[in-house]
This record gives C-alpha cells, sequence and structure tokens, in this order.
C-alpha cells in the first residue's frame, strides 16, 4: 500500500509540474524529470515522432546526461527505421484497438521476466547499443498518444549496476505516458493561445500587442546597449476602393497578399518583426541593421507593393535611431517619427520611403501640437 501512495503521489506531483509550465520546454523538462523521478531512473528523455521526416527526434535529455547529450538539443534525432517498433510493432497495435504498453530493454538485450513480451516487435540492437555506449543497464520505453496518435515516446534509464526495470516498472511508466500525453496536450493549447494572442487572424503577421512589447524591449536595448532600432510603418493605398468596388473578401485578399510581401522583406532583415497594426496599417521593427539596409528592404518593399494586382502601393516612412532623429527614450516617441515619415509618403504620394531624420519636415511635423481629429494627421502619439 505504502509503494502505491508513493506513486500516486508521483503522478499528482507529474501532472501538477507540468500544468504550472509556462513554455513547451518547461513542460518537455518536468515530463522527463517526472518520469525519472518516479520510476527511480538516472535519466529520462522525452521525443516526438516526425512522420514527415521519418524520424524521432529528441526534445529533453534530463537527469545524468552522457558526454556528447545536451538538455535542449537542437538536432538529436534517429531514424525510425532503426527504432521498427515505432511504425510497425506500437503503431499497428493502437490501430488495432491495443493499449500502448511500455516495455524494459537491458544492456545484455535478454528479456526482463515478467515484463511485457515483445510479441511482434524486433529487438532493437540500436538501444541496447545506445545503453552500453552510455554506461547505462537497462531503460522502460513508453508510447506517448495524443488524440488518438502516436506522438512519440519517453524513456527512461537507469546505470549499470543498479536493480533492472520489472512489468510492474514498464506498467508504471504506461501511466505515467498517459499523464505525460494530458500535460502535453494542455501545453499545445496554451501555445495556441499566445500565439493567437500575439498574431493578427487575417494576414498570421504579429499583432499590436506583439508590436508594443516588442518596440518597447528594443528601446531598452538602444538605451542600454547602444542598439540601432529602426522601424518602418506602412499605409496600404487603395483599400477602401477596392472594398468598395469588388468587396471586402478581395479586400481581405489585398490585406494577405500585402502582409505575404511584409513577411518576405521583413525575412531580409535578422530577426526583424512584420506586423499588421490593425485595419491598412502594417510596420516592421529590426534591431541591429544600420538605417541605409532598413531603407533598402523598405525601398524593395514599396516596389514590391506597386506590382500588386489591386490597390495602390504603399505609403512607407521610417524611422531610425541610426539617423539624427534626437533622442528616442521611448517606443511612442519612434513610432510618432515614423508615423510622421509614413503621412509625409502619402501626402507626397512617393514611390519610396520617407525617412525621419533626412527630412526636415517630418522631424517638424513629428513634434508640432495635436491637430484636430478631422485632420489626417492624428499621428499614434496624439492617440488615446
Amino acid at each position: 500500500m505504502g509503494g502505491d501512495d508513493v506513486r500516486l503521489r508521483a503522478v499528482v506531483s507529474l501532472a501538477q509540474t507540468m500544468a504550472a509550465a509556462y513554455t513547451a520546454k518547461e513542460s518537455w523538462r518536468a515530463a522527463a524529470l517526472g518520469a525519472r523521478d518516479a520510476l527511480g531512473g538516472s535519466f529520462a528523455a522525452l521525443s516526438v515522432w516526425e512522420r514527415d521526416r521519418g524520424r524521432l527526434r529528441v526534445l529533453v535529455n534530463a537527469g545524468e546526461r552522457a558526454e556528447g547529450e545536451e538538455e535542449f538539443p537542437d538536432e538529436e534525432a534517429y531514424s525510425v527505421d532503426r527504432f521498427p517498433e515505432i511504425t510497425e510493432f506500437l503503431h499497428e497495435r493502437w490501430a488495432g484497438g491495443g493499449e500502448p504498453d511500455a516495455w524494459v530493454e537491458t544492456v545484455d538485450g535478454r528479456p526482463v521476466e515478467g515484463a511485457p513480451a515483445r510479441g511482434a516487435r524486433p529487438f532493437c540492437h540500436q538501444r541496447v547499443a545506445a545503453l552500453r555506449r552510455r554506461g547505462r543497464g537497462c531503460c522502460v520505453v513508453a508510447p506517448i498518444v495524443l488524440h488518438g496518435r502516436a506522438w512519440g515516446e519517453l524513456y527512461v534509464a537507469r546505470p549499470a549496476g543498479m536493480p533492472v526495470f520489472d512489468r510492474d516498472d514498464a506498467d508504471f511508466a504506461t501511466v505515467l505516458a498517459a499523464v505525460v500525453a494530458a500535460g502535453i496536450a494542455q501545453t499545445e493549447r496554451l501555445e495556441e493561445v499566445r500565439k493567437l494572442a500575439f498574431t493578427d487572424p487575417l494576414t498570421g503577421l504579429a499583432n499590436r500587442r506583439a508590436v508594443d512589447i516588442r518596440l518597447d524591449e528594443a528601446v531598452e536595448r538602444h538605451r542600454v546597449e547602444g542598439a540601432v532600432v529602426s522601424l518602418v510603418v506602412c499605409d496600404l493605398n487603395g483599400l477602401k476602393a477596392v472594398n468598395d468596388t469588388h468587396g471586402h473578401a478581395v479586400g481581405d485578399r489585398l490585406l494577405e497578399r500585402f502582409g505575404s510581401v511584409l513577411s518576405r522583406c521583413g525575412a531580409i532583415l535578422p530577426d526583424a518583426l512584420a506586423a499588421r497594426l490593425g485595419g491598412d496599417e502594417f510596420c516592421l521593427i529590426a534591431v541591429g541593421p544600420g538605417t541605409d539596409e532598413v531603407i533598402r528592404v523598405a525601398t524593395e518593399l514599396c516596389e514590391r507593393a506597386a506590382a500588386l494586382e489591386l490597390g495602390e502601393g504603399v505609403a512607407c516612412g521610417v524611422a531610425s535611431t541610426g539617423d539624427p532623429i534626437g533622442p528616442v527614450h521611448s517606443a511612442r516617441r519612434l513610432f510618432r517619427l515614423a508615423d510622421a515619415a509614413q503621412y509625409r509618403a502619402k501626402a507626397d504620394r512617393a514611390v519610396g520611403p520617407v525617412v525621419a531624420g533626412r527630412d526636415g519636415e517630418v522631424l517638424r511635423l513629428a513634434d508640432s501640437p495635436p491637430t484636430p481629429a478631422h485632420d489626417r494627421r492624428r499621428l499614434r502619439g496624439n492617440r488615446p
């Protein structure tokens, strides 16, 4: 009874730790460490089956890692043809309505007395070889099933010289894998919610909330490190005419198409954020590249926007701390400058970007007092 209580507490602890995880990596690590502790192992790993690439990719290695094992490896993956139980035995069992039972492998390759039978599963020389290579004596492997499909596996090992996992351990590993699957499902839901919270649903670009956060961080880096921060603000011309003439569905397609163009151009700048601010307004945030490089990208953006089948191109304004625009202590200040440059581009029907600091009128416009509500020049810094 005491052993059952210990294992019940381990299950509850695993579920609670995964539920408290904020990111996918935290969830993976909690799953591996929780399973390791629950099974009295020294090492645990969580892997996902990537069907499209035909491989089992390791997400996390936790516990006593051997030489060359990283906690969160970038490219530790194994072809599934080296682990036939993944694609053959396990998947066929699940498809046939069977239970995804865990099993035990030992360093000498012999079956464990009382442990689940291999059945149709071929002997896995690769796992045995890996145990020997890393100084481990045995492992228990538990398949993870998510949404009725094989998702991956949970792997827990003990060092050579420790007691070998038995049937009870394998059965318990099966239970732990089910708890891990539930935790992963919750993490995926939270990740989707977070993604929606910071993503424009029409274009798939970042939204205004994401822009506010990124730009605040960027301006702080500029203040502390002197990093060059550039903001490109775009206003898509002719959207209202498209909506009035062809309907809002066509207007939405124009917004989507321009969003793709913005994403493509933004990719030229390392780690740039492409976003839709709302309506027909978009922006790019770049940290690091020089002003001239950002202007070249903004110029290409204007050219590609002008070549779109619908619309009338884009009015584009650029503000960069790499230019003489005065002190920039807040995101609001950079927004006002970029917005004023964009307003100037729109008023002048400029075919390319207007750059604050290279157009004295833009600085005057950005620093002028708020204007009446009917004036188009209601810069972001003047808006509630």
